[in-house]
C-alpha cells in the first residue's frame, strides 16, 4: 500500500504515512478490524485467532478442527465410562495442540527446546508440586474441584486456599518461565511474552488437573450410568475451560513484561498491575468453581461451574485481543522497518522507536506510522536506535519535492 498523498510505500497496518504524516483514513475501521484477520472485529469471541494468531490467517480451520476432535474424544470417552482416557485427553489436549502450533508456524525455530522446556515443562513440574502441597492442607471433608465435594459446607480454610493461595502463588509460578524467556533479547517482543504466558498457563492447568483428579485414573473404567452430565461437564471444565482461562490471564501479564519498544519493559508498574489483573481473573475462576462445587447436586454444581468458566473465558478473550492487536501492529511495523522501505536497517540493525507510543519507526521517518506523532519535533525521536547517523531529512519522493519547491517559490 502506498500513501495517497506522497506515494511512499507504507508498512502493513500503518495508520499514518511516516514521510508526510497523512492520516490514511479515519482510523476507526483499522482499529475495529483484527490485524490477523481483517474480516474479524477486534472485540469478538474468536478463540483460535486469539491464542494462535500466527497460523490463524493461513490455516484458520486446522486448529479449530484439532480442538474439536480433542473435545469430542474426551466427551465420548467420558460418556462410555472410559474415565482414565477421558481425563488424559482432557488434560493434554490443549497443551499438545498448542505445542504443535508453535512448531507448525516455526516460532523461535532457533531455540524450540529451551522455549518449550522453560515455558511448559518447568511450569508443569512446579504446578504438580504446588498442587500436591495445597491439597494436603484442604479439609478432609471435601476434595476441592472434584466430583465428591458436593453438598459440603463452606470452609474458611477452603476459601483461603482456593480464592487466595492458589490464584496468587499459582500466578507467581506461571510467571517464572515466561519472565526468564522474555528477558532474553531474541524473545522480548510483546507477542513473545503473550505466547509464553499462554504456554505457561496451559502447562499449569495440566499439572493441576492430573494431581486433583488422579483418583479417577486409578479407579479405572466405570459405568457412567446417570452421571453422564457430570462426567462430560467435568472433562470440558478441567480440560478446556480451565487451561484457556489460566493461559489467557497469564498471557496478559507476560505481555506487559515484554512490552513495546526496544528490549523488554521488565518489572514496571504496568507489569505489576497486569499480574494483579491476572490474579483477580484466577480468583474469580478458582474461587467461583470452589463455591459452586459445594452445590448439593453434583451435576448442577459442575454445569454452573462450566457456565461460570465460559463467561470468564469470553471476557478474557476480548481483553487479550486488544493486547494482541497492539503486539501484532508492532511486529508488522518492525518487519517493515527492517526489510522494506527506502532504507531498511536489516535483521541486526537497531531500530528507532516512537517517543509517544513506543512503536518501531521506519528509517528516517518524520512521523510515527502508528500514532502520527511528528518525530522531528521531539528531541527524544533522535535518541539512539539508528544504525547510521542522522544526515538530514528523509528521502523525498517526486511529489514531496514538488511541494517543497512550491513552498520556496
Amino acid at each position: 500500500m502506498n500513501c495517497p498523498r506522497c506515494t511512499t510505500e507504507l508498512a502493513t497496518g500503518a495508520l499514518y504515512c511516516h514521510v508526510c504524516g497523512h492520516q490514511l483514513s479515519s482510523g476507526t475501521a483499522e482499529r475495529r478490524s483484527f490485524v490477523v484477520k481483517p474480516d474479524e472485529p477486534v472485540r469478538s469471541f474468536r478463540l483460535v485467532s486469539t491464542i494462535m494468531p500466527t497460523g490463524a490467517a493461513e490455516r484458520p480451520r486446522t486448529y479449530q478442527i484439532a480442538f474439536g476432535i480433542a473435545l469430542a474424544v474426551a466427551v465420548v470417552a467420558a460418556l462410555l465410562g472410559w474415565t482414565p482416557i477421558a481425563l488424559m485427553v482432557a488434560a493434554f489436549a490443549v497443551p499438545i495442540v498448542y505445542i504443535v502450533y508453535l512448531y507448525d508456524v516455526n516460532l523461535w525455530e532457533d531455540a524450540p527446546i529451551p522455549v518449550t522446556g522453560l515455558a511448559f515443562l518447568l511450569t508443569g513440574a512446579l504446578a504438580v508440586g504446588f498442587t500436591l502441597l495445597w491439597r494436603s492442607w484442604m479439609p478432609s471433608s471435601l476434595s476441592a474441584g472434584t466430583v465428591d465435594g458436593s453438598g459440603s459446607t463452606v470452609s474458611v480454610t477452603g476459601v483461603l486456599i482456593m480464592a487466595v493461595l492458589v490464584p496468587v502463588v499459582g500466578e507467581l509460578i506461571r510467571q517464572v518461565g515466561p519472565v526468564l524467556l522474555a528477558s532474553r533479547p531474541q524473545f522480548d517482543d510483546l507477542m513473545d511474552g503473550l505466547t509464553f504466558g499462554i504456554i505457561s498457563g496451559v502447562a499449569y492447568a495440566t499439572g493441576d488437573t492430573l494431581v486433583r483428579h488422579w483418583s479417577l485414573v486409578q479407579a479405572g473404567f466405570n459405568d457412567p450410568g446417570q452421571g453422564a452430565v457430570t462426567w462430560t461437564s467435568l472433562m470440558v471444565l478441567e480440560g478446556f475451560i480451565k487451561p484457556l482461562v489460566i493461559g489467557t490471564a497469564t498471557g496478559i501479564a507476560c505481555a506487559e513484561f515484554a512490552g513495546l519498544g526496544r528490549g523488554y519493559d521488565g518489572f514496571t508498574p504496568r507489569y505489576f498491575m497486569a499480574v494483579l489483573e491476572a490474579v483477580l481473573w484466577n480468583v474469580a475462576y478458582f474461587g467461583g468453581v470452589y463455591l459452586l462445587s459445594l452445590v448439593e447436586a453434583t451435576w448442577l454444581g459442575l454445569v454452573l461451574s462450566l457456565a461460570w468458566g465460559a463467561l470468564l473465558l469470553v471476557g478474557l478473550v476480548l481483553r487479550v485481543r486488544g493486547v494482541l492487536q497492539t503486539g501484532l501492529l508492532e511486529a508488522a511495523l518492525e518487519k517493515a522497518a527492517r526489510f522494506h522501505g527506502a532504507a531498511p536497517v536489516g535483521a541486526d540493525g537497531v531500530l528507532d522507536h516512537c517517543p509517544a507510543c513506543e512503536m518501531p519507526l521506519m528509517a528516517g521517518a518524520a512521523f510515527c506510522g502508528a500514532c502520527g506523532t511528528a518525530i522531528q519535533a521531539t528531541a527524544a525521536g533522535h535518541q539512539g536506535g539508528a544504525t547510521e547517523p542522522d544526515v538530514g531529512p528523509p528521502p523525498m519522493t517526486p511529489d514531496s519535492a514538488r511541494w517543497d519547491d512550491e513552498e520556496a517559490r
